[in-house]
């Protein structure tokens, strides 16, 4: 199969509005869980879980913390400008832009960009009791993005103030404004590092009790973190998918993890798309080290085409033993690393074999990714979902996905 030529018409179904699932049931785990295995479709609660996956496998997790990337701004002439918080630019480290004090800078989408042409947007307010102004002055144009520099007048951190006037950015097809209880609904119970403005959906499920019964039938967890970006969102619009540029996410696996996929012969559970999209770039960034061993973070970044277009004679175990190798070579406890990986129906899937999923929006590229891990079987999986209740998008119900 030619990926690149694939129509992304193929991948449409109708999902009718009342069935987008605009806030989570009330306890996590009391979602349905549908299961998918090697053809047969069945259905289950979520809480049960467990009982459906293998003793003694991997179960990898995205750690990722959504951060609330939406800050509001109104001008004198009455405009309200929203900036949205794509990537750091300066420092573009997440975890020292977060304890930036006095100035940063992101890539960020402005809403009601014609408003703003021109001079800085201020907003006054208070942070652990003292008063801060923050002032956005917008910088440059860089790709689809704008480069926004942010100075603020007192001693807090950057993470200080989005915790006091930044707002989650929940979906926009929830059609609906950010509450209160979105703060908690919408974070994994597992989230810890900052920098998502998306959450990993397929873990909004879980809850301290699952993991337990997980733990019980001695199947091992580990995390990894990917950074979700808004990109995750953008529909494709192009006929073919060959016209679609994919978004660039940043990844990090620590040595400890790595070590332990080694030891489960570089075979793991996925939760959601963003632990699949990390696992499986992992493969080709250590073919790429198989071939450059001495290469850079820069050089390891993985390009949308690259599985497509590269066939590494190399194991999957192969791949991260060469990710290990260049971590101890180079003293670093971590992966680091990009991704622009693009996953559909001819992709071979090299580390995950089984997956955890939400249901997601027709022709996105989350689908394709379903589509090439279940061999083109979809439909099965969505006709049954829509004709069986089940609850669709980010707040919606879970599958487990078996090929």
């Amino acid at each position: 199969m030619d990926t690149r030529h694939i129509h992304i018409k193929d991948f449409n179904y109708d999902l009718p509005d009342e069935r987008i699932a605009k806030f989570p049931v009330a306890q996590r785990d009391h979602s349905k869980l549908l299961v998918y295995n090697k053809g047969e479709v069945s259905e289950d609660m979520f809480y049960n879980i467990a009982s459906h996956l293998p003793e003694g496998a991997l179960m990898v997790f995205n750690n990722t913390r959504v951060i609330q990337a939406r800050i509001h701004f109104r001008k004198e002439t009455g405009a309200l400008i929203e900036v949205f918080l794509l990537e750091p630019a300066r420092p573009a480290d997440y975890e020292q832009m977060f304890q930036s004090r006095g100035g940063c800078a992101w890539l960020c989408m402005v809403g009601n960009l014609k408003k703003w042409k021109e001079g800085p947007l201020r907003r006054t307010f208070e942070v652990k009791g003292r008063s801060v102004t923050i002032t956005a002055v917008r910088s440059h144009e860089q790709g689809t993005s704008h480069w926004i520099d942010f100075t603020w007048d007192a001693d807090v951190t950057f993470a200080d103030i989005l915790d006091s006037v930044g707002e989650l950015p929940i979906p926009p097809y929830l059609n609906r404004d950010t509450e209160e209880s979105d703060k908690v609904t919408y974070q994994t119970v597992y989230s810890k590092i900052k920098g998502s403005v998306a959450a990993p959906t397929a873990g909004l499920h879980f809850t301290e009790d699952v993991l337990r019964s997980i733990d019980l039938r001695g199947i091992e967890r580990e995390e990894l973190t990917l950074h979700v970006g808004a990109g995750t969102f953008r529909p494709v619009k192009s006929e073919e998918i060959a016209g679609h540029d994919m978004h660039t996410e940043y990844i990090s696996v620590s040595r400890a993890t790595l070590e332990r996929l080694a030891s489960h012969g570089a075979q793991a559970i996925a939760v959601g798309t963003t632990s699949v999209r990390t696992l499986e770039s992992l493969y080709y960034v250590g073919a790429r080290l198989a071939s450059n061993p001495d290469a850079t973070e820069a050089d390891l970044h993985i390009s949308q085409w690259e599985p497509y277009d590269t066939h590494p004679a190399i194991t999957p175990l192969e791949a991260v033993s060469n990710i290990i190798a260049y971590l101890d070579r180079n003293g670093m406890g971590a992966f680091h690393g990009s991704t622009q990986i693009i996953i559909a129906p001819g992709y071979d899937y090299k580390i995950v074999k089984m997956l955890v999923t939400n249901f997601h929006q027709p022709q996105s590229t989350l689908l394709l990714l379903v589509s090439a891990f279940v061999h083109g079987d979809w439909r099965k999986i969505y006709d049954y979902a829509l004709s069986h209740d089940f609850r669709f998008l980010s707040y919606g119900d879970s599958s487990l996905l078996i090929p």
